[in-house]
């Protein structure tokens, strides 16, 4: 099992942080610090993630923010348009959560 260091924990805080394995959830680990990791975390998932990997994550996530994908393509040089949540047809097909 390869575990996560200490210092992610505060990303994962939704889950049992002790079961979660890189090697089993490679996806959620990116996504989840591209969207809330700061700079210790990003580099820590640079050396640790194939950047395909990274890249795969960043083209094809439906939970990334638009704002932390847009970050994420500005600094891996993607484009923009093959960015599945930076679409406007993906953007106009989520709803409100509240529309009051």
């Amino acid at each position: 099992m390869k575990t996560l260091p200490q210092f992610l924990k505060k990303y994962f805080w939704d889950i049992d942080f002790s079961k979660l394995d890189k090697e089993i959830f490679p996806s959620f680990i990116i996504e989840r610090i591209l969207e809330e990791g700061d700079e210790k975390a990003a580099r820590w998932m640079r050396d640790n993630f194939d950047l395909e990997q990274i890249k795969n994550v960043l083209y094809n996530s439906k939970n990334l923010s638009p704002r932390s994908a847009n970050y994420w393509q500005l600094i891996f040089n993607l484009k923009r348009d093959k960015i599945l949540c930076l679409r406007k047809s993906f953007q106009k097909k989520q709803r409100p959560i509240w529309k009051y």
